[in-house]
């Protein structure tokens, strides 16, 4: 497998070098040279195997031969250690719940499988090398916990200082060690912008090599094509194909790796009918999708915070894979329905859904539930999944203050609740960063 960038001004490069680069040369971002369909047999084989073995048959073709298929089985094993289980929380809508990792959301499955695949790769390459993330929410801590004490590698994590939830920043922020917290006076874009410069420095990077963990990183977005897999596998009759009653996924959606990971998923053979773009008032891309324009702008503060993003990164993935042969907005309408919902609407899905059924969601889950109801009525019924992104314990003050409901602390959040800080503050400035990271 060779991985070719969006833009279209890099050569191929190797699962190596596309890992370790993060952006590509051109400033496009990696994408698989090919997506090789599956076979009816192929699906009847993944319909009975659980999450690692899922991992492990579609591993070979988004991975290639690279890293052995024993090795990466093996791999796959070690960084998927915990339970992803389909809860149907009424009839026909289920919530995949991706939140039982070590750090309670999502981003623990791709970040288990990418720091233990950069480990391998950059003890190859026998240097240091210096990972940067920016995080609107959950991607640093997944992040962090993921590359935490690996030799070889540091970890410096960017989020906007005030705009994470107390328990969001504990996860990273109480490490030490190769975690570095940076807390950045301004908005995620501003993380990103910081990271994308960091990235286009030619000079730090010959003092410093870098590698990105951020969606951006093709190593963050192929392991979440599994789950899509594994969440299908586990419906009562899955599908085979998709000429039956619709089945609609919904992704809570803010930098678009989720989705665009869904979208990968359809293209190699998922028996799925649609796609929901599900936002926040950050609702850049269905705003294209209404409207035919790209526009992206600065990020608001939302109670569903991952998903204040005002520039998705992925968007560029998404535009390349439905590219071939003209324009592409039709073709993507044709599998995406894009539904944006406000503050006041998530809360009232939280304690209506509460209410009703005793399902505490998170906010990002809400957005995602609220989108999935919306389409479901749209296509006249079918079969509903929304990819339920964080434990509700992640936003336990938002959740207490809609539903009434404190929600338990897992462990994981109780180990880091009374642990010391350790932040860097600094301005939205890059030369701040640079200090940083040239000082660490």
């Amino acid at each position: 497998m060779r991985f070719i960038s969006t833009a279209g001004r890099t050569s191929p490069v190797t699962l190596t070098e596309a890992l370790l680069e993060g952006p590509a040369p051109d400033g496009g971002l990696f994408v698989p040279e090919r997506l090789e369909p599956l076979t009816a047999e192929d699906l009847g084989l993944l319909e009975l195997q659980p999450l690692t073995g899922i991992a492990a048959i579609l591993g070979d073709r988004l991975y290639g031969s690279e890293v052995p298929g024993r090795e990466l089985a093996a791999l796959f094993e070690d960084a998927l250690d915990f339970p992803i289980p389909l809860t149907q929380i009424e009839p026909g809508i289920h919530c995949l719940e991706l939140f039982h990792g070590p750090t309670l959301a999502f981003k623990d499955v791709a970040s288990r499988v990418m720091a233990r695949l950069m480990a391998r790769f950059a003890m190859d390459a026998g240097a240091e090398m210096t990972v940067i993330v920016a995080t609107s929410g959950d991607t640093g801590s997944a992040v962090a916990h993921a590359f935490a004490g690996v030799a070889g590698l540091r970890v410096c994590v960017l989020y906007p200082n005030g705009l994470v939830t107390e328990a969001q920043r504990r996860l990273f922020t109480t490490l030490g060690g190769n975690v570095t917290a940076v807390a950045v006076d301004g908005t995620f874009d501003d993380c990103q912008s910081l990271a994308r410069d960091a990235f286009a420095d030619g000079e730090l990077r010959q003092q410093r090599p870098l590698a990105s963990a951020n969606s951006i990183n093709i190593g963050r977005l192929l392991p979440q094509v599994f789950y899509y897999f594994h969440a299908w596998a586990q419906l009562p009759s899955p599908p085979l194909d998709d000429t039956g009653e619709p089945l609609v996924f919904s992704t809570p959606s803010g930098n678009f790796g989720n989705l665009t990971a869904g979208l990968i998923a359809k293209r190699i053979g998922l028996p799925v009918s649609r796609f929901v773009a599900a936002t926040n008032v950050n609702d850049v891309v269905p705003a294209y999708l209404r409207s035919g324009d790209y526009l992206p702008r600065g990020s608001v503060a939302t109670i569903s915070n991952a998903m204040d993003v005002g520039n998705p990164s992925n968007f560029a993935r998404i535009v390349h894979l439905y590219s071939s042969g003209g324009e592409p907005l039709e073709r993507i309408r044709r599998d995406v329905a894009g539904h944006t919902f406000d503050d006041d609407a998530t809360r009232r899905a939280m304690r209506e859904v509460h209410d009703r059924t005793g399902y505490l969601l998170d906010p990002h889950t809400a957005v995602g539930y609220l989108g999935l109801k919306a389409e479901l009525e749209a296509q006249g019924g079918g079969t509903g999944v929304v990819l339920a992104t964080a434990h509700p314990a992640k936003f336990a003050e938002t959740v207490q203050a809609t539903t009434g409901i404190e929600p338990p602390a897992p462990p994981a959040l109780e180990r880091c609740a009374h642990l010391p800080e350790r932040i860097i503050e600094i301005p939205a400035d890059y030369p701040a960063l640079r200090d940083v990271l040239l000082g660490g």
